[in-house]
């Protein structure tokens, strides 16, 4: 995505967040709490698979899945953020990668058991979320699974931003390529946002 003059904002974001000048508005200090979510109901086994997130920022989902015993590989387009990440946990066993979502390495394609996609898309300036959308199911391997989560757009046409949430129909684009197993408005708390369960058949 370094070619993309929308997407610069996550260096430069993650940056002045390393310097004190600015705060990374998704930090929360530990996990997505709907991915978390996601594994506590669903309580996927790790051993001997393989999981790529995406967008990683600063490790904590990577971190989640690896405490399930995945092999897990976390890229962000930030090497701040990467940076960050392995700083934190250091002698984790996650491969912290500095990586282009819209330019994924060949290799990975179609390589993962697990995918996890959180809010990443609604960071994208919309002219560029076909493209991510498609490379992200392009990574889930055949019987593979990805989990996508999202922050919820009424479609009104009001979209500013950014974060610009998905609308339901930018959502349904996952299942272009992937088969929906539960795709709907989750809850944790007060908050809500979409939850996306795909399979590649």
């Amino acid at each position: 995505m370094r070619e993309h003059e929308d997407i610069t904002w996550f260096e430069r974001l993650y940056a002045a967040a390393e310097a004190g000048d600015a705060e990374v508005p998704w930090d929360r200090g530990g996990p997505n709490p709907f991915l978390g979510q996601w594994v506590r109901e669903r309580a996927p086994e790790g051993a001997g698979r393989r999981a790529l997130v995406i967008g990683s920022a600063l490790g904590d989902d990577a971190e989640l899945l690896s405490a399930r015993g995945f092999a897990v590989t976390g890229f962000d387009v930030s090497p701040t953020a990467i940076e960050g990440a392995q700083r934190r946990f250091p002698g984790s066993s996650v491969d912290y990668r500095v990586a282009d979502l819209l330019e994924l390495p060949p290799e990975w394609v179609g390589a993962f058991d697990l995918v996890a996609e959180c809010i990443t898309v609604q960071a994208l300036p919309v002219a560029l979320r076909s493209r991510a959308i498609g490379a992200i199911a392009s990574a889930v391997a055949p019987g593979g699974t990805l989990v996508v989560v999202s922050g919820i757009s009424d479609g009104d046409g009001r979209r500013d931003g950014p974060p610009w949430p998905l609308t339901r129909a930018e959502l349904d684009r996952f299942e272009e390529t992937l088969r929906p197993v539960s795709v709907g408005v989750a809850r944790v708390g007060s908050e809500a946002r979409w939850r996306g369960e795909y399979v590649r058949p």
